[in-house]
């Protein structure tokens, strides 16, 4: 593979998606009001209310207009499609070669960064591929009309941007920079519906996040700070071969401090304690195809920043002090999770909450560290992405089917719309790690490898085995609560769930068998200290 090569694919990644969220952004077709008294700027600010309450439809398409929208929602799968092909070409690239640089090595794809733009594109491919339906959906409910639909578009694809930055930079400070940059375009999806409590989920959103990645910030100064007393040139202080590479003469108590924060800043977009309070109402109140982004790999993205700084922390203070930190958090979060799933009565929450749990399971599997841990952790992390991105898209078509989403409220859904309750079903056991889904491998693969560390984790291992059991039962009592019943069948669309069965399929064949990825993931957990 040439440099120019090499660049290409290491630029497309957060290019295409830019060009993409640039075309949303280009003035919009014009629609007309149904409501001539009444401004578009109305409709759109309060859609489906009059000031007198009567129900309106916020914007009606003038005719042949509805196929064109839909195609323009059709056209985001342009992202996707452009992140997997750029991950699999790098992949082929990377598998016994080497990683591969460009810009004089601000960008860097190692087997690390191929298998997360994987990850992306996959979830993506889902979340985008759902996109459409959703959208007709709220439209034909009045709660969007054709300005939010674009805007929509327009975030979500400078979301995907963000995210894809983040796992091509091989500079720790534009990492940092590109996860900001996911909080604050986030920030306005989880807001989108303009409702009361998506406002404030919104708020408190920003709040602990910018706290978090606040965090994050004073962490990576440090670790700077820490390169530059050790001699490390100042253009190549963040550069992270570099600081792996010399990490043995970084000062111990400034390293120390620094990968505390960094865990911590981090672990807050990562869902972990102690700055974990926002994932709930977020995920909640998002769009369900945003939901499926920031649950299926917003975190993940988050937590391979983490990942990348443990190699520091182990070159530079030994292993046994981030495996302790990583396994306090993994734990505390685990029980965490476990207690509130228990107590849970929304659907969208109780993914959340799951999200929580599962991210916690990698974090234990990044403390365990050994080569057939770190493996699980990132077979998990697909594994993961692929299943709560085809829960919460279907969550949201629930939404939209029942009206609320409240557990209690909800019955009989095989008999109302069997195959998206049999995609949410699926995708719950999914979570549940059951065969044959790749879950039950990367879970097994966590606990052997818990059991084989030493004494300390392996009772470390054990707790969370038992908190697992916890949360398995409270996700499957309330599942089959929603799932079970008698209903009338209703109308289904097949755009709605043909992204679903396909991510559900390679959940599925991840289990079975890695394929042409197991030298990838081989790779990967070498990258981050495997060995």
């Amino acid at each position: 593979m040439n440099a120019t090569a090499s660049a290409l694919l290491l630029t497309a990644p957060a290019a295409v998606p830019l060009l993409v969220a640039g075309a949303y952004a280009l003035p919009r077709p014009r629609t007309r009001p149904t409501v001539a008294a009444l401004p578009a700027r109305l409709a759109e600010a309060r859609p489906g209310v009059s000031p007198q309450g009567a129900v309106l439809v916020a914007e009606a398409p003038e005719p042949g207009q509805v196929p064109q929208r839909q195609g323009w929602d059709r056209a985001g799968l342009v992202s996707p499609v452009a992140i997997l092909t750029c991950g699999s070409l790098l992949a082929a690239g990377v598998v016994g070669n080497g990683p591969r640089t460009a810009y004089s090595g601000l960008l860097r794809a190692d087997a690390l960064t191929a298998w997360m733009l994987l990850v992306v594109g996959a979830v993506a491919l889902i979340a985008c591929g759902s996109a459409p339906a959703y959208l007709a959906g709220e439209r034909a409910a009045g709660r969007a009309g054709g300005r939010t639909a674009w805007r929509y578009h327009a975030l979500v694809h400078s979301f995907l941007a963000a995210m894809c930055l983040s796992v091509v930079t091989a500079n720790l400070g534009v990492l940092w920079v590109a996860v900001e940059a996911t909080t604050i375009v986030t920030a306005f999806l989880v807001g989108h519906r303009r409702t009361r409590t998506s406002v404030e989920a919104a708020w408190k959103y920003v709040v602990i996040c910018s706290a978090g990645i606040a965090l994050a910030f004073l962490g990576t100064v440090l670790i700077y700070y820490a390169a530059r007393q050790a001699g490390i040139a100042e253009a190549w202080a963040l550069d992270w071969p570099t600081l792996v590479s010399r990490a043995d003469r970084l000062d111990p108590a400034v390293t120390r401090l620094g990968i505390t924060l960094v865990v911590l800043g981090f672990g807050t977009k990562a869902g972990l304690i102690p700055l974990h309070a926002w994932l709930p109402d977020a995920h909640s109140q998002a769009p369900a195809p945003v939901s499926a982004l920031m649950s299926g790999v917003l975190l993940s993205v988050a937590f391979a920043a983490i990942l990348r700084y443990r190699v520091i922390a182990d070159a530079a203070l030994g292993p046994g002090f981030i495996r302790v930190l990583l396994a306090a958090v993994a734990l505390l979060t685990l029980a965490l999770a476990a207690g509130l799933l228990l107590a849970q009565r929304d659907y969208k929450r109780m993914l959340a909450y799951s999200s929580m749990e599962h991210m916690s399971l990698i974090a234990l599997a990044a403390a365990i560290g050994s080569p057939l841990a770190l493996s699980a952790a990132l077979l998990h992390i697909a594994g993961h992405g692929l299943a709560k991105s085809v829960a919460f898209c279907a969550s949201g078509r629930i939404l939209q089917i029942t009206g609320t989403a409240r557990i209690g409220r909800v019955r009989g859904l095989l008999a109302r719309a069997p195959a998206t309750a049999g995609a949410f079903g699926l995708a719950v056991v999914a979570l549940m790690a059951f065969p044959p889904f790749s879950l039950f491998a990367s879970e097994l693969g966590i606990a052997r490898a818990g059991f084989a560390a030493g004494a300390g984790l392996a009772w470390a291992t054990a707790a969370a085995l038992l908190l697992v059991l916890v949360a398995f039962a409270a996700l499957a009592a309330r599942t089959a609560r929603m799932l079970l019943g008698p209903g009338s069948p209703g109308e289904e669309s097949p755009s709605a769930v043909g992204p679903l069965m396909l991510g559900l399929a390679a959940c599925a064949a991840l289990g079975v068998t890695l394929g042409p990825l197991a030298g990838l993931l081989h790779d990967a957990a070498h990258a981050i200290g495997g060995r």
